[in-house]
């Protein structure tokens, strides 16, 4: 076996699925990345999977024949991505005259060195799950970008609460409405671009966290026309583009009715500039560090104001006061800050709204211009 491909190619295609391999596995050749060689397309598989998350990536190269290998990921990538820029050959035992048939090694020839690594059997590495093709979704990558960039932040990292650990996608005639939630704050996103097309309304799925934050490391980097296709059935959810592949497995349960959490009427708005309030919390957030993150609104209607403070005893005070358009009575509200900037992030265009009722209830943030966006926080309780 003889492989040449280019050092750029295998450093960042392996860097792309080695992130599917798992730190600790459960089954030795799982820490391996799985090598398919095609004479045919004269191409190079790569395919990292951990039982759970799959990724799968192909690249060009000039291969002599068929062949099918796995080698250690970690090490391999350490090695790859120290090799200089230029050519890179792979030689199978045959090409090196070890007939031994208990192991079986590679090595890499660049014009730097060699480097000789031993891997193991291939029919042991498990398929990635094959999804049928009836009911795929055609998804541009931007829709797709905008959905996953405004939630993926508010998903919960507790695995006790799995199912609020994902983001919750839902098809709606047109467009396609991307949920997630922690418990404390809600993000809801409505991207309506024109070109989602294919399966029924009826698609509703929660997806990993983790395996959408991969997803968006490879539509970053994908031109903005590009589709990508969504596949799922009762277990597995497949995302594909080019010569790219991702699968993963659903999360189990019933994700929460999250439309019966916003409120429909609000007796407050505040309208202001985005990007103030950004650097005003970032400026406050330095002593709400100090003391549990939180910090406290006061809305003054008869000023038009809204100002930011934080009191942290023992290490001093700060406060922040900003013009805004108020509409309702004045209200003292307290909140974390951390949420707060997280969301605001995420938001494009200059202008948000700020709507709510009493201190004590949830409070919305809606972006007046780009996505059509709603971010829920749940306040903080004042103390006295």
């Amino acid at each position: 076996m003889k492989l040449v491909c280019s050092q750029t190619d295998l450093k960042t295609n392996l860097s792309l699925v080695s992130r599917a391999v798992p730190s600790r596995p459960t089954h030795p050749v799982l820490g391996n990345v799985l090598f398919q060689a095609n004479a045919e397309t004269q191409q190079i598989t790569l395919t990292a999977f951990d039982l759970s998350l799959g990724l799968q990536t192909s690249f060009p190269a000039q291969v002599n024949e068929n062949h099918t290998f796995t080698l250690p990921a970690k090490l391999l990538n350490d090695i790859v991505t120290r090799l200089p820029e230029g050519e890179i050959t792979l030689l199978g035992m045959e090409d090196e005259g070890d007939q031994s048939q208990d192991e079986f090694s590679v090595t890499l020839v660049s014009a730097s060195g060699r480097f000789r690594l031993r891997g193991m059997s291939a029919e042991e590495y498990p398929s990635l799950p094959e999804i049928s093709s009836d009911g795929a979704l055609q998804v541009p990558v931007e829709a797709l970008a905008d959905g996953l960039g405004a939630t993926l932040f508010a998903a919960s990292t507790e695995e006790a609460k799995q199912v609020l650990t994902g983001v919750h996608v839902t098809r709606q005639q047109d467009s396609l409405e991307f949920a997630a939630t922690d418990g404390h704050r809600l993000a809801v996103v409505n991207t309506s671009q024109e070109g989602i097309e294919g399966a029924s309304d009826g698609l509703e799925v929660t997806i990993p966290a983790r395996a959408l934050r991969e997803l968006e490391r490879m539509i970053r980097i994908q031109k903005e026309d590009a589709v990508v296709t969504l596949r799922c059935d009762d277990v597995q959810v497949a995302f594909e583009l080019g010569q790219q592949r991702l699968t993963t497995r659903k999360l189990d349960g019933n994700y929460p009715d999250y439309n019966q959490l916003i409120p429909k009427q609000f007796s407050k708005q505040v309208t202001l500039e985005r990007k103030r309030l950004l650097n005003s919390l970032e400026l406050v957030a330095v002593l709400a560090d100090q003391k549990n993150n939180v910090v406290k609104f006061s809305v003054d209607s008869e000023n038009q104001q809204l100002s930011l403070s934080v009191d942290a005893q023992e290490i001093g005070s700060g406060q922040e006061s900003i013009s805004a358009q108020v509409t309702g009575d004045s209200i003292d509200i307290a909140f974390n800050v951390r949420y707060l900037m997280d969301g605001l992030k995420v938001f494009k265009g200059n202008e948000i709204q700020m709507q709510l009722n009493e201190a004590s209830q949830p409070v919305i943030f809606n972006p007046l211009e780009g996505l059509k966006m709603t971010y829920l926080v749940m306040p903080v309780q004042l103390r006295d």
